[in-house]
């Protein structure tokens, strides 16, 4: 049994991880919710930010949480650009001394949208208000709301997920950190 803390409660990053990497191991796997600081803030409004924020997630859940196989951090985040304000999510995974990382697709978020969060607030409560939603953060997301749910946030978090565990799968093509 593989045992993987996700440094979330959010049920939408554990099915991502628990679907993702259940396609992708040929064992049983538990994955376990913990609450931890990200030490960024709440609506990350940089690339940079935003993986730092996944990374700290994995470290502080490893420092809290100590004896499992994979700690996993997601961080969802913007980035602003004179095209409009982008949304997207970085995945860090660490077993050890081994650390993969990977980023999901991005898309460009409506002007209401990218207007609530410039000031101030976070995605997700910007999605509930343009689209009168209740915690759509925890459900389909934006992206969810914008494709008519072609595309979840649990599918869009789906691909990150396994492509940060490229390492892990290819031990010999990935020495250590």
């Amino acid at each position: 049994m593989i045992k993987i803390v996700v440094a979330s409660k959010n049920p939408v990053k554990l099915d991502a991880v628990k679907d993702g990497l259940s396609a992708l191991l040929n064992e049983a796997i538990e994955v376990y919710g913990v609450s931890v600081n990200s030490e960024v803030s709440d609506q990350p409004m940089s690339e940079a930010q935003t993986l730092l924020g996944a990374e700290n997630r994995v470290k502080n859940a490893l420092l809290e949480f100590p004896g499992y196989d994979f700690y996993i951090g997601i961080e969802g985040g913007v980035e602003g650009s004179a095209s409009g304000l982008m949304a997207f999510a970085w995945i860090v995974i660490r077993k050890n001394d081994k650390i993969g990382r990977a980023r999901t697709a991005g898309f460009y978020l409506p002007p209401q949208v990218a207007e609530l969060v410039h000031q101030g607030m976070e995605l997700g409560d910007a999605d509930d208000i343009v689209f009168a939603k209740q915690n759509s953060k925890q459900q389909n997301g934006a992206v969810g709301l914008l494709t008519n749910d072609v595309i979840t946030r649990k599918s869009l978090y789906m691909p990150a997920v396994q492509m940060a565990f490229i390492p892990f799968l290819n031990p010999e093509l990935y020495p250590g950190k």
